[in-house]
């Protein structure tokens, strides 16, 4: 599948993606802003996800909380999301429909500021708040992320802390912080503009320039807080830590800094987590679930971030009656196999087959097109990536995925973190 790709920029400093599909009477909207929880300072963690629900609540033009209204009543859908790196807004909608997404996107960017009130910020507190609890706080095991991400990133890294932030520093944003972070980082300039589907492209670029052209350039952008390179890359001992609660089964994970998306390195990472758990014929699953029998789930996968490091998870659950330790030594037993010997030919294959089919199926929809267009240019500044990044994976071989293993999966750059059931001790 060949994606055809349209690129420009508008003198505000917007960067636009086009890519035409008329299969079917559809169009994908995605506006990526390069601001996410690594781009929040300490004491205001958590704001960066607090105002993508702002982003909901209205703005000069548009009604409180009528955004998803107008969309859903076109027949489309909208939402929002915010990460590491990253938020990003997006709607798919019927093709005739193309100028109201972009009318709407374009007034939450120029004119969010008029209908900011002290209310929507405090209910919107609340949501968030909220959300935490039910999510993290009082999910079994809702913390895992944020605990990892505290114990294999030091407290001057951008990524130290979580994306949802703490109840205290939610509870201390103010409307000015929210006014300041708004005139930083949601400016033309630091956002990417893809279009997919089922529209033509000259019309298109004439509404594009019509409703964001106008629209001021922002502010220079500051530098990331913190220290984001990190030298030595490797986390330097084993960190550990036991959580007990009320878990109805223990959970081992295993984490490890690896290299960014975008290197070389990452994409032999991301094989490496395809040849130990993607599908029943993978080595997590028919060695420990299927053959031993000492995990109830293994997995792994990895963190396709970019701020200094990316994260390469590896998750087990422990059965009833199971053995925590011997489910965590069977775990780093199959990465010192990978390190030591590599992925056999066969499991290449089945692995990078893995990969080329999940692509191909997410790039037929609309909206994850529009989506990777966005992040290939917010963070590479090439769109046309989306044609190669295949062609990346299938240049990893199989010594590829061993010497990775070996350099990043050592016991100077783990972190083991235990969920264990608590025991009740009768009165």
């Amino acid at each position: 599948m060949h994606i055809p790709i349209e690129s420009f920029s508008l003198d505000n400093g917007l960067r636009v993606v086009f890519s035409v599909d008329s299969s079917n009477a559809v169009v994908a909207v995605n506006l990526w802003y390069n601001v996410g929880s690594r781009n929040e300072a300490a004491g205001r963690t958590g704001l960066a996800h607090l105002f993508e629900h702002m982003m909901f609540q209205g703005s000069e033009h548009v009604p409180d909380t009528q955004h998803i209204a107008y969309v859903e009543r076109a027949g489309g859908s909208i939402n929002g999301s915010t990460w590491l790196d990253r938020t990003n807004y997006y709607e798919t909608l019927p093709a005739q429909q193309l100028e109201l997404a972009l009318w709407l996107e374009s007034d939450r960017m120029g004119f969010f500021l008029p209908a900011l009130t002290q209310e929507k910020l405090d209910n919107q507190r609340d949501v968030v708040k909220n959300e935490r609890r039910e999510r993290v706080d009082n999910q079994p095991y809702g913390d895992w992320d944020e605990r990892i991400q505290a114990m294999l990133f030091p407290p001057d890294h951008p990524y130290h802390h979580s994306v949802i932030g703490s109840m205290a520093d939610l509870d201390a944003a103010s409307l000015d912080d929210v006014r300041e972070f708004f005139s930083t980082f949601y400016a033309p300039n630091n956002a990417v503009l893809s279009i997919v589907g089922d529209f033509d492209p000259a019309e298109a670029r004439r509404l594009v320039e019509q409703y964001f052209g106008p629209i001021p350039r922002g502010p220079e952008l500051p530098p990331i807080p913190g220290r984001p390179t990190l030298e030595p890359f490797t986390v330097g001992r084993e960190v550990r830590e036991t959580v007990e609660g009320s878990f109805a089964l223990a959970r081992v994970y295993l984490a490890f800094r690896v290299p960014p998306l975008g290197t070389d390195e990452f994409y032999a990472v991301d094989v490496l987590t395809e040849v130990l758990s993607a599908g029943k014929s993978s080595r997590l699953y028919r060695d420990l679930v299927r053959d031993r029998r000492i995990a109830r789930a293994a997995s792994a996968f990895a963190f396709p971030v970019v701020t200094g490091a990316a994260l390469l998870i590896v998750r087990g659950v422990v059965p009833p009656g199971g053995d925590v330790a011997g489910l965590e030594a069977a775990l780093l037993q199959e990465l010192r196999s990978l390190a030591e010997e590599g992925p056999s030919p066969e499991e290449m294959e089945r692995a990078l087959t893995g990969v080329e089919a999940r692509n191909t199926l997410e790039l037929q929809r609309v909206a994850e097109r529009a989506d990777r267009l966005s992040m290939l240019t917010t963070f590479f500044g090439e769109p046309e990536r989306i044609n190669t990044e295949l062609d990346r994976y299938r240049a990893v071989t199989p010594d590829d995925v061993r010497r990775v293993a070996g350099r990043y999966l050592r016991e100077d750059n783990r972190v083991v973190l235990t969920y264990v059931p608590r025991v009740e001790v009768a009165a």
